[in-house]
Formats: structure tokens, C-alpha cells, sequence
């Protein structure tokens, strides 16, 4: 075979095509090149005597990266070229001002600002426009912030630059969402927030324009993340500019070197509208947005221990046993601390006896007996039980108890809002246990009120309707006395090694829910179909001529509830495999001894054929899915499983110390505390001060508003000198970060030089 061969030379029209099939990129010709490489080497008399000898010269000329000779000044950082280039009066700055302050060039950036505005007024204060390296609108101060160079930063806002804060990709507002969307390309408009959320956001930025970075860097947090939500397609960048300020914050309070530096912060009111018996609201506000780095660094979770042990420092010490000992030995004088911590709160002892960590001891011996009086009533000898409300003498205790835990939670929820309150789970966990409860009294009462309607107290339990009301009664205990036990899950995230384990079962569940829509899906899928393929043979027997073996048709996809039914139970491998045969009652035969066994074959293997589809799709597929993301969520948690105990263990130290009630029952006993609030609240609704007022929403629930904000002269020298820690450590760590990475060059051209010369 002959191969082809290549043309010397091309025509002009072939020439043509060839140029047509390529990417159209602007070139120098051979003259700006030379131009380029005067200034690019520095070569001032050079670039001089050229410009003065050629008055025509394309001085704005760009390469193939779209760079002018303004941004190779820039590029190699040559102050005396820059300002000779400047001189020139048509000389387009384009976006070289960028790249300036990109470099933190701060003198290069305002010549260049300054020759724009001579060339036309307000023009440093546009944005770039078909840039190759920065977006559309790209404004100076949103590269300064970008890059996080602070200095930068101040001079830009000297000149009058700023940064408007981005809208949420969920906002839709008349003045800006709205026409943005009408009349902008989509791709850029979300590229451009993201862009400008990624300035805004930079701690150099946000110690600039707010003089408390914390609260600043928990907004922040909260709509980076919503954002996330939002827009999936970004999910991603914005999740990671969420941590980022979630880190920066808590690097700003990791620079604090007293304690009375982090109580200060943690004592903040800013952002907490609302007042409450709490001492540490910033904490609250961190706690509330779900900022876990913050909470769980060494600096807060100290001051939060020194909160909730009070003087007693020994309770830390003791080990696991010896805590569950003290828990035990509580419950019977429990009582007794109650009582003195009512009616003597501000004695020595009753001081000693309201901090947290005894209260919290109190609670749980409090629990364990509530605990034992369920366990009482619902293990009663049901032999001999007649109609009606039982009569064990648990009944009173079981019902105070229930009553003080409603308190509880209605106080629980008036100190930190309904919105707050049942964004937690346990707190949802807790108000269906309580309706329960609720029910079972309700149906105690009832079943009592039938009983003296009715008078068949003494029928027999077999003659009683499937509904009747001490069947219901007993049935709604059974599942929150399960519930009720089933809450000491939550007393272990206290502990170390057990709130581990919690965490991540929360985190399985979470799983297990997220599949069960999936699951629900495939189950009615199956169960629509095969719903009464049976149901023609529901009931037939079949026995066999020569055995005499009955076999009967198994009642399993006769109707739409025993198909949900077989299919449940066949993931557990609880339904026969004899559940998709079909079962034909004989038939007569020629004589009177003789029967026909019919099959019905094909409807038999669609049976069989659904059956196991069924089988294959949510037992091999479906569940060993589930499997997998529960082994990827464990693997995901562990790498983070300090922060997320401690942030959990926080949530729990939170809840105990902003209630000063005493332990159920005796929280129903109203304290002095109580009356003060109620006292205060009437006395603001209706003589408001200037600086407190009661409010009430939803949200919060009744609240009285600080307007005032406490020490903000003492709290913004701390916060001046957190920040001034925080950017000379940032500066080290570049610094050291340089040094490093130069020995690193330096060794490895060491090495190079030493082959080199020892090649011969």
C-alpha cells in the first residue's frame, strides 16, 4: 500500500481553510514583541526612545492571554516602567488595576486607579469588563477581599470602594433579584454571587466592615449554608465557604489567652434579641447555629466547664462507676434538695446545690424514679383485670410526673422559642412521648366514664370490643413507657465513650429515614400489582389423591393490606416462600374418586416472578445501599468525632443551665426567679424602657428585648486584640509556610548541582 505524501507547500486558498479551522487569538506582530521584552526585561531608556520614535504604536496591544504591557509592569512588579506607561495618554488600564492589588501592590494599584479617573471620572469604581482572568463587574474591592489583603482593603474603602452584600440565591425582590433575572445570563449571575459572597465572606473583609467578626462570621455561616441548599449545583463551593467562616471564627476566639477574654465573647448580647436566664447568650447563639468548631474549641468548651461544675471540682475526677453511684444514691434525698432549694435558694447550700451539674444529678435521679413507676404500671397482672382504669396505686404519681415534664417542656420552650425549641429532635421525641401519656389518661378516664355508663366492669377481656377504651389506654402506655426508656439514650451524651456511640445512631437513623421514602416507593409499587392476583383462591384446600395431604392457598396477595403484609415481613425473611404458590381446590373428576388438580402455571410465575423481583431489588439492592451510606456517614463522623460529641454534650449543658427550675415534680412549685421574670415582663409591656422592652412572636415566644448592648468599649478592645493575634499568626504561618517551601527548592537544586557535577 503506497502512503501519501505530504504537500511541500499549500496554496493561498488552502491556506485559508486550514487558518478557518483554528481558535482566533490576538497576536503580536514582531515589533510589539520586541515592545513586550523592553518592558518585560525593564529596559526604561528602551521603552522610552521607542515610544517617542514610533507616535503611531498600538500601545494597548494584548497577547494571546489578552495581557497588556501594563500587566507584564505589574506582573514583574517594576514601579518606574509602570509609571512610564502611564504617562502615555491613551494607555487603556483595562483590568491591570486587578491584577495590582491580586499582588497587593498597593502603590502600582493607586497609580493605576488614579489614571483612570483621569481618563474618566468614577471609572475605578467599575467593574472589569471581558476580562481573561476575573468575571464581568469584578470590582477592586471584591479582589482586594478575595484575596484577603487587609491593608488593601483599607485603602480601596479610603477611595470610597465597597462591597454590596450579595442577595440569596432564594431572593426574588423587586429592586435587584428580580431584573437581574430577567435580564442577565443565569450561568453569570450565579457565578457572579458566588464570586461576591467569596469577598464578602473573607475574614480580612469581614474584620473591616463589622466590629464584632463573630456574630458577623455566624450570619455569614447560617446563609452560606441555605444557600447551599438551594442552589446543589454550587452546593459544594458554598458549603466550603461556610466552613471556612465557621473556622475563622473560632481560630478569632482560640487567639484569647485569659479566660476573662472568652467569658467577655461568650457574655455578648449582640444577635440574642430576646432575654433569658442564661449567663453565656453568645454561646447560645453558636449552639443555635449549629457552629460546632466554635462550641467545641478547648478556650469555650473551659469556660463552659467551669460553668457547669461550679466549685465542684472532684465531680470530675470521678470515674464513670462512681457517677453512676452518686446517681443512685440521689434518689432518695432528691426530694429533700428540692424542697431546701425552694424555700432557701440563696443560702449557702442552696447556692451550692443549683449549679448545673446537681441539678442535672437531681433530673436524672428524678427520671430513674418516674422511670420505675412506668415500669410498675405497665407490667401489671392483666389475669384478672376488669374493664376500666387500673387501680395500682401508680396511677396519681405517674400522672404528677407527666404533668411536671409538660412544665418542663413549656418553660424549655418559652426560654428559647417555639422556632428554636422544635428545631431539635429530642424535643419532638419528648412532646410525642408526652401526648402518650396524655392519651392513656384520656382513655383511662373513658374507659371510667363507660364503666359507670355501662356497668360490665366485671365482663371477661375476650368479650370486649376491639376499641374499647382500656385496650387503647393500655396500648398508647406500652408504646410511651418504650419511649420513656428508650430517652435514657439521650443521658448518654455526657459521657465520652457513650455519646459516641449516640451521635453516630442519630446519624443512622437520619440514613434509615432518608431510604425509608425509597423504600415506601418499591413496596406500594409491588403491592399495587400483585394486590388481588390471589384473591380468587383465598381459602381453597387442596389434598392430595394419595397422601391425603391438605395443602391450602396462603393468604398473601388476596388484598392490598396482606400484600404489604408478605412483602414487609419477606425482607426480614419472615414469609414462606410457599406465599407465591397457587393453591386450586380439586375439582371432579370422570368418576365419583377421582379429582382433577388444576394449576394455574402463568399466573403462579407472575406471582413468583414479582416475588422475587421484589426480594432482589430491596434486599440485595436497596438494603445494602443503606449499608453502605450508614458505613460512609460512620466514616464521615469519625473524622470529626470529637467535635460532634462535644458539640452535642454542649446542646445538653445548654438545656440544663438556662432552666433554674427545680427537678420534676417539684418543678411545678413556682420559684422566686419565676415570679421576678413574670414580674418584669408585665412591668415592661406596659412601662417600656429605653433600653428593655416585652415582646412576643411566634418564633421567641414572650421575650424581653435588649435594645442596649453591654460594655461595647471593653468588648471591642478585646475583639481589636483577637484580631491583631489572628493576622499576625496568619502572617507567621505564610511566613513559615515561604521558608519552607524555599529549603525545599534550595535542597532540591543542591541535589541537582551535585549530579551535575559529578557526571563526567
Amino acid at each position: 500500500m503506497e502512503e501519501t505524501e505530504a504537500p511541500d507547500a499549500f496554496s493561498d486558498e488552502e491556506l485559508d481553510k486550514v487558518r478557518c479551522h483554528g481558535v482566533i487569538l490576538p497576536q503580536l506582530d514582531s515589533v510589539e514583541k520586541h515592545f513586550f521584552d523592553f518592558v518585560a526585561n525593564g529596559n526604561l531608556n528602551c521603552v522610552k526612545n521607542f515610544i517617542e520614535t514610533n507616535p503611531h504604536f498600538r500601545i494597548n496591544s494584548v497577547n494571546y492571554q489578552n495581557l497588556s504591557v501594563l500587566h507584564v509592569a505589574v506582573a514583574e512588579r517594576d514601579l518606574p516602567m509602570l509609571e512610564l506607561l502611564l504617562s502615555v495618554p491613551n494607555i487603556d488600564c483595562s483590568d491591570a488595576a486587578l491584577h495590582a492589588i491580586r499582588d497587593n501592590q498597593q502603590r502600582m494599584a493607586v497609580m493605576i486607579l488614579n489614571k483612570m479617573e483621569e481618563q474618566s471620572p468614577n471609572s475605578e469604581f467599575t467593574g472589569a469588563i471581558d476580562s481573561s482572568e476575573f468575571l464581568d463587574e469584578t470590582t477592586p474591592m471584591d479582589v482586594a477581599a478575595a484575596y484577603g489583603h487587609f491593608e488593601m482593603i483599607k485603602l480601596l474603602a479610603s477611595r470610597g470602594h465597597f462591597i454590596r452584600k450579595p442577595h440569596p440565591p432564594d431572593c426574588y425582590c423587586e429592586e435587584i433579584c428580580k431584573p437581574e433575572r430577567e435580564n442577565e445570563d443565569p450561568l453569570t449571575l450565579d457565578k457572579k454571587r458566588l464570586a461576591r459572597y467569596q469577598a464578602f465572606s473573607n475574614p480580612a473583609h469581614i474584620c473591616h466592615v463589622s466590629s464584632d467578626p463573630i456574630l458577623k462570621a455566624f450570619q455569614l455561616s447560617v446563609e452560606l449554608d441555605r444557600a447551599a441548599v438551594i442552589q446543589r449545583e454550587l452546593h459544594k463551593s458554598y458549603r466550603q465557604l461556610s466552613q471556612d467562616v465557621t473556622q475563622f471564627a473560632a481560630e478569632l476566639i482560640g487567639c484569647a489567652r485569659k479566660a476573662d477574654e472568652v467569658e467577655h465573647i461568650l457574655e455578648r448580647k449582640a444577635g440574642m434579641v430576646f432575654s433569658m436566664n442564661f449567663t453565656l447568650p453568645r454561646l447560645l447563639l453558636a449552639v443555635e447555629c449549629k457552629q460546632k468548631t466554635f462550641v467545641a474549641h478547648p478556650n469555650v468548651q473551659q469556660i463552659i466547664e467551669n460553668k457547669w461544675m461550679g466549685e465542684w471540682y472532684g465531680w470530675k475526677k470521678k470515674s464513670r462507676g462512681t457517677k453512676i453511684a452518686t446517681v443512685f444514691l440521689r434518689i432518695p434525698i432528691f426530694w429533700f434538695m428540692a424542697l431546701w432549694v425552694w424555700l432557701a435558694p440563696n443560702s449557702k447550700r442552696g447556692r451550692k446545690w443549683q449549679i448545673p451539674v446537681h441539678r442535672y444529678i437531681s433530673i436524672v435521679a428524678s427520671y430513674l424514679v418516674f422511670l420505675t413507676i412506668c415500669f410498675f404500671q405497665s407490667n401489671i397482672n392483666k389475669k384478672n383485670q376488669l374493664r376500666g382504669p387500673p387501680n395500682t396505686g401508680c396511677e396519681i404519681p405517674l400522672v404528677i410526673y407527666v404533668i411536671s415534664f409538660i412544665w418542663a417542656a413549656i418553660r424549655l420552650c418559652m426560654i428559647h422559642g417555639p422556632s428554636r425549641y422544635f428545631r431539635s429532635r429530642w424535643n419532638w421525641y419528648e412532646v410525642i412521648m408526652l401526648v402518650l401519656f396524655i392519651m392513656t389518661f384520656i382513655f383511662w378516664i373513658a374507659s371510667a366514664i363507660d364503666v359507670r355508663l355501662h356497668d360490665q366492669r366485671d365482663l371477661e377481656r375476650k368479650y370486649w370490643h376491639k376499641y374499647d377504651p382500656t385496650l387503647v389506654a393500655e396500648g398508647s402506655l406500652c408504646i410511651a413507657t418504650i419511649m420513656a426508656f428508650f430517652k435514657l439514650i439521650f443521658l448518654c451524651q455526657l459521657d465520652y465513650n457513650l455519646g459516641l456511640l449516640q451521635v453516630s445512631l442519630g446519624r443512622m437513623i437520619q440514613d434509615a429515614t432518608k431510604f425509608l421514602l425509597l423504600f415506601t416507593i418499591i413496596i406500594f409499587a409491588f403491592a399495587a400489582g400483585l394486590a388481588r392476583l390471589y384473591q380468587y383462591y383465598d381459602g381453597m384446600v387442596q389434598v392430595d389423591d394419595e397422601s391425603k395431604i391438605k395443602t391450602q392457598q396462603v393468604s398473601s396477595f388476596v388484598d392490598f393490606l396482606s400484600t404489604l403484609k408478605t412483602l414487609f415481613w419477606a425482607i426480614f425473611c419472615m414469609s414462606a416462600i410457599e406465599s407465591a404458590d397457587v393453591i386450586i381446590e380439586n375439582l371432579p373428576g370422570e368418576s365419583d374418586t377421582e379429582t382433577i388438580i388444576n394449576q394455574h402455571s402463568f399466573t403462579e410465575g407472575v406471582g413468583y416472578l414479582a416475588f422475587a423481583g421484589f426480594e432482589c431489588i430491596s434486599v440485595i439492592v436497596v438494603l445494602n445501599m443503606l449499608i453502605a451510606c450508614m458505613s460512609n456517614t460512620f466514616t464521615a463522623f469519625t473524622r470529626n468525632v470529637d467535635i460532634e460529641w462535644t458539640f452535642g454534650r454542649t446542646e445538653v449543658y445548654v438545656n440544663i443551665m438556662a432552666q433554674n427550675a427545680l427537678p420534676p415534680p417539684f418543678n411545678l412549685l413556682p420559684t422566686c426567679s419565676e415570679y421576678r421574670t413574670i414580674v418584669e415582663f408585665i412591668k415592661l409591656l406596659f412601662r417600656p424602657t429605653k433600653t428593655k422592652r416585652a415582646r412576643w412572636n411566634f418564633k421567641h415566644g414572650c421575650y424581653i428585648e435588649n435594645i442596649a448592648e453591654n460594655d461595647n468599649e471593653k468588648y471591642g478592645e478585646i475583639m481589636g486584640l483577637l484580631v491583631m493575634r489572628y493576622f499576625r499568626q496568619k502572617h507567621i504561618e505564610s511566613a513559615t509556610n515561604e521558608i519552607r517551601g524555599l529549603r525545599k527548592d534550595i535542597s532540591e537544586l543542591k541535589y541537582l548541582l551535585k549530579d551535575a557535577l559529578s557526571s563526567p
